[in-house]
């Protein structure tokens, strides 16, 4: 396949799983490997594209953020996602990841971005949304504009886990949004909103780090695929929270099931 055609399909890989509790960086270590596409450029071209799907989400939730600036109107707000509260309430929730990702960079890079490693973690994440589902499943849960600050700590305490590739920011978020009191959809757009400071930077991070990779014939290749996972991450969280208002994640747990037993063989035919 030439690099326009793995750059479409990875755009498409990266928009429909980076919000959805899948692991877009797992999906993508995994089809990159059988599409031959690794190595530092592989790298590099994967925290680019995901600039779009981050894009996709402020495009979708900027009411959202603008509430975040703190106003007089903001302080009187009963919501607990506005002004100064928000702001704190997603910092709390971003702050573990970043601090974790960062002192252990090295080793989550060196031992854990494998196929084998993305495998296992999309396996295991999938019982522990079916796990989760069945133990919340009749408990009282709350809306988003209601969460406190020990629920957002909670919550950023889960998306450490998303440190390990193959386990989905999302699904660690989601799940942890739950298990600490959020509604399912509730849940899942909390994770959108703190994706974004902690994609930001750790892509930021990535780009300036890797830089030198970067050729003037790799612009096309890097624009097709942050548009294309742009306008597709666009559709997938829409799709995906109107998923939510009906029905569970167990769909998705069990993708998660199928997809490590279709990797895992996949994996041990191409090595034999």
């Amino acid at each position: 396949m030439d690099s326009l055609g793995i750059a479409v399909v990875l755009g498409i890989v990266e928009g429909l799983t980076e919000f959805i509790p899948v692991s877009s960086t797992g999906h993508l270590i995994l089809v990159g490997h059988l599409l031959g596409f690794v190595g530092e450029k592989a790298a590099s071209f994967e925290v680019a594209i995901q600039l779009g799907a981050i894009l996709s989400v402020v495009f979708l939730y900027w009411r959202r953020f603008i509430e975040l600036i703190p106003t007089r109107s903001a302080v009187g707000s009963d919501s607990t996602l506005k002004g100064w509260s928000g702001l704190w309430r997603i910092a709390l929730a971003t702050l573990p990841a970043l601090i974790v990702g960062f002192l252990a960079r090295h080793t989550i890079k060196e031992q854990l971005f494998t196929p084998l490693a993305v495998t296992w973690a999309l396996a295991v994440g999938g019982v522990a949304i079916l796990l989760a589902e069945k133990f919340v499943s009749e408990r009282r849960s709350y809306s988003l504009e209601t969460i406190t600050m020990s629920q957002a700590f909670g919550v950023g305490l889960f998306q450490v886990l998303a440190l390990w590739p193959g386990t989905s920011r999302a699904a660690a978020t989601i799940v942890g949004g739950m298990l600490v009191g959020l509604e399912r959809k509730g849940a899942a757009e909390f994770s959108f909103l703190i994706a974004v400071p902690i994609m930001f930077a750790a892509t930021g991070y990535e780009l300036v780090k890797m830089r030198s990779l970067f050729a003037a014939q790799d612009l096309v290749q890097f624009g097709v695929g942050f548009l294309v996972s742009f306008l597709v991450a666009l559709v997938a969280i829409k799709a995906f929270v109107s998923f939510l208002s009906r029905w569970s994640l167990a769909p998705f747990a069990w993708y998660r099931i199928a997809v490590a037993a279709f990797f895992y063989f996949a994996t041990r035919s191409l090595a034999l």
